[in-house]
């Protein structure tokens, strides 16, 4: 015959895992309302309709695919985007930001590289190494480069989460998200993309997560307007 307790630990047991069957799902439905509803005024799809900035913070990701060698369709978007807004007079500095953290991958460099193809004069790019994470970018724009206020770019379901992850450090951030790819080749990173604004609200409300590295403050030089 089962003893009292050990029926009551059964109950326990079954009535915890109803409660995170519950409370899990709206958590995270939760995070990614507040921060895509938080984020949608200063998105701006119409770059025509965005206001103007000195400086762009160009989130970077990898020049190629899996395979090393075809290109990352998200990696051109962006570059794409970017020197449009420069040749466009919508930012007159372009600082990319992204991971160099081993040998033979190098997204600062890439960006750099795309966007002088691009027509964006190398001294109106500058190199953020350390750019690891989205939440890096945002802290080490304010630490590092000293910036208050800049525009983004980066995809679109990317978009929200960078600019609610830059507003928690107290910047004032517009977005001019890349081209949207299509949901057939981006749903991996579409569906991905709502554990990642979940982790973003407890890394700014609970954990209060810091950049994997700062290091010391580097000066932005912006061309004067002609």
């Amino acid at each position: 015959m089962a003893s009292p307790f050990s029926f009551l630990r059964r109950r326990t047991f079954w009535l915890g895992l109803l409660l995170l069957a519950v409370l899990v799902p709206g958590f995270i439905a939760g995070a990614n309302f507040w921060v895509l509803h938080s984020a949608r005024r200063a998105i701006f799809t119409d770059s025509a309709q965005l206001p103007k900035n000195d400086v762009c913070l160009v989130l970077g990701t990898s020049r190629y695919n899996g395979d090393g060698i075809s290109d990352n369709t998200f990696f051109l978007g962006r570059m794409n985007a970017a020197a449009r807004l420069y040749h466009e007079s919508k930012v007159r500095h372009l600082l990319v930001s992204g991971d160099n953290g081993h040998a033979g991958y190098d997204e600062p460099t890439w960006m750099r590289d795309a966007l002088i193809q691009r027509g964006v004069p190398r001294d109106a790019i500058t190199l953020d190494y350390a750019g690891f994470r989205t939440l890096d970018s945002m802290a080490r724009a304010k630490a590092v480069f000293g910036l208050r206020r800049f525009t983004i770019v980066t995809d679109d379901f990317h978009m929200a989460r960078s600019i609610f992850l830059a507003r928690s450090y107290g910047l004032e951030v517009v977005g001019c998200p890349s081209e949207p790819v299509a949901y057939w080749w981006s749903k991996k990173v579409r569906t991905r993309e709502l554990a990642s604004r979940t982790v973003a609200c407890l890394e700014v409300y609970l954990l209060h997560t810091k950049p994997r590295f700062y290091g010391a403050p580097v000066k932005i030089e912006v061309a004067a307007t002609p």
